[in-house]
């Protein structure tokens, strides 16, 4: 089975069958995003919450907002229709403890959130999730049944 290599602030999409996978997702996010008629599954590993807040912003594979949509796109011209996408989500984490509590730290925390805006906006729904924590994560999203493949160090292995 082929298995497709998403890096970070990167996204690809795959017709079954065949896996995508990403590697250490920390504080970033892994959308996974899959049409369960067609069998087609799309994987971003983004960054950053938002395109809006950095001026170096020509990947929108690395944000939230332009992530989503880009793959989304990607997906459509494979076959997947909209209406069929449903969403998984991991990572997220708090690597680092800080004294203090200010925002621009939590970034884990605010790529959930956005990418949680930005799923509801589009109005594709996330059947589970797996975020939070202080540890990293490896997945692996099989375009056959859509399963998620969650690998953490410490923390074991299970399928969302």
């Amino acid at each position: 089975m082929e298995v497709i290599k998403v890096g970070m602030a990167d996204l690809n999409v795959i017709k079954a069958p065949g896996i995508l996978t990403t590697l250490g997702l920390g504080s970033c996010v892994g959308i996974a995003l899959y049409d369960k008629y067609n069998k087609i599954a799309g994987l971003a590993h983004i960054m950053l919450p938002s395109s809006q807040e950095i001026k170096n912003n020509e990947n929108k594979a690395k944000f939230a907002d332009t992530g989503i949509e880009l793959l989304i796109e990607k997906m459509l011209k494979e076959g997947a229709l909209k209406k069929n996408l449903t969403a998984k989500i991991t990572g997220g984490s708090q690597m680092f403890s800080f004294n203090n509590n200010s925002n621009i730290l939590k970034i884990g925390e605010r790529n959930v959130l956005a990418t949680k805006d930005k799923l509801r906006e589009l109005n594709i729904k996330i059947i589970s999730e797996d975020t939070g924590g202080n540890y990293g994560r490896t997945i692996e999203l099989n375009s056959d049944d859509g399963s998620l493949l969650v690998k953490t160090i410490g923390h074991g292995i299970k399928t969302i």
